[in-house]
């Protein structure tokens, strides 16, 4: 049997256990997890299925191709489109139940000549998509189309920034001059769903603590289960002399004689080269340096001092439950989203 190079484990019952504790945040609340960008990567029509089966029935995307992959031929099942209409035909988003969220005042004049549902994201403040706040048409205020109004916050990872207070009140002022009292008003993310609980409106919209990650927010990590689990295989062993440079542009050379791995994953595969010759990697009980530079298909340890008597084929930890990937990021010099999401096509998903 082939054992795969690289390995992203998915935990799917911790994937249902975050999403039931947003769900817990308060009764009739809507939970709606965003699966944009694959999921983060971990597999958006994967993902979108098991929580369907869940009995999760509404589902944000940020383009029109993800939510035509979803295909979503249950029209109680709603597939909101973040990133609007822009230019398309409006007749592909009937075609495939997708409701479109609506950011500018052009996508707004086009869709309201139409009898398609819609969405409504209003700019309070982060500057980024979004209809802002005072150039609302009072034309809109009317109209029976509108399914859902959202803002996004820009700050919900700091509970006591001010601005999210500031966001909220505008939303909430804005929202009362709309007429339709079937609309579903939503202003958080994972973050934001943590925060007091009048942020929560109607609706939630979680993302990477769906995933396990929470952005180094201690409030959130004591809540949420790890989903993923990172591995690598162990392609080569070798001894190397003092005085030996490792890797690309000899950024690395041995203080003595060295025996080192190396591992079959590379930036390509989603580990940065921010690691090189600062990264760490577990084996059990062991961490392991990375030495020399990322490259894209490989990089390597010094696996001189391990007690264990480890060989080709073995697999090295990357993300673990002791080491999980908010430990990773922070490595990284990022944040748990963008680790996710940046781990390679090439990775074998394993759903457990």
């Amino acid at each position: 049997m082939i054992k795969d190079p690289f390995i992203l484990t998915i935990n799917t019952k911790n994937l249902l256990k975050n999403y039931n504790f947003f769900n817990k945040r308060k009764k009739n609340l809507i939970v709606a997890p965003t699966i944009k960008a694959n999921s983060y990567g971990l597999g958006d029509v994967r993902v979108f299925k098991f929580l369907l089966k869940n009995k999760c029935k509404h589902f944000f995307v940020a383009t029109l191709d993800e939510g035509i992959r979803i295909n979503n031929k249950n029209k109680n099942i709603k597939i909101y489109v973040l990133n609007g209409i822009q230019n398309y035909d409006l007749k592909i988003f009937k075609k495939y139940n997708l409701i479109p969220i609506i950011n500018t005042i052009y996508e707004l004049n086009k869709i309201i000549k139409s009898d398609i549902k819609f969405g409504l994201h209003i700019d309070t403040g982060i500057n980024r998509l979004g209809v802002k706040y005072n150039e609302i048409p009072n034309k809109i205020y009317k109209n029976k189309n509108i399914k859902i109004i959202l803002t996004h916050l820009s700050s919900a990872d700091e509970r006591k920034n001010k601005y999210n207070f500031l966001q909220k009140n505008i939303f909430l002022k804005e929202i009362k001059k709309f007429e339709n009292k079937k609309i579903i008003y939503s202003i958080c993310n994972s973050n934001g769903a943590i925060l007091s609980k009048s942020f929560l409106l109607d609706m939630i919209r979680p993302g990477i603590g769906l995933y396990g990650g929470n952005n180094q927010n201690i409030k959130l990590a004591k809540k949420l289960k790890p989903v993923i689990f990172l591995k690598a295989k162990i392609i080569q062993i070798k001894t190397i002399n003092l005085n030996e440079y490792v890797g690309y542009n000899q950024t690395f050379k041995t203080n003595k004689r060295t025996t080192i791995a190396i591992i079959g994953a590379g930036y390509a595969d989603g580990i940065p080269r921010k690691l090189s010759n600062k990264g760490k990697v577990f084996f059990k009980k062991d961490k392991f340096n990375i030495i020399g530079r990322v490259s894209m298909d490989s990089f390597t340890i010094d696996i001189s001092k391990t007690k264990y008597n480890l060989k080709v084929g073995q697999y090295i930890d990357i993300i673990n439950k002791k080491h999980g990937v908010e430990e990773f990021a922070l490595q990284c010099e990022t944040i748990s989203n963008e680790v996710i999401t940046l781990i390679g096509g090439r990775v074998k998903r394993l759903y457990v």
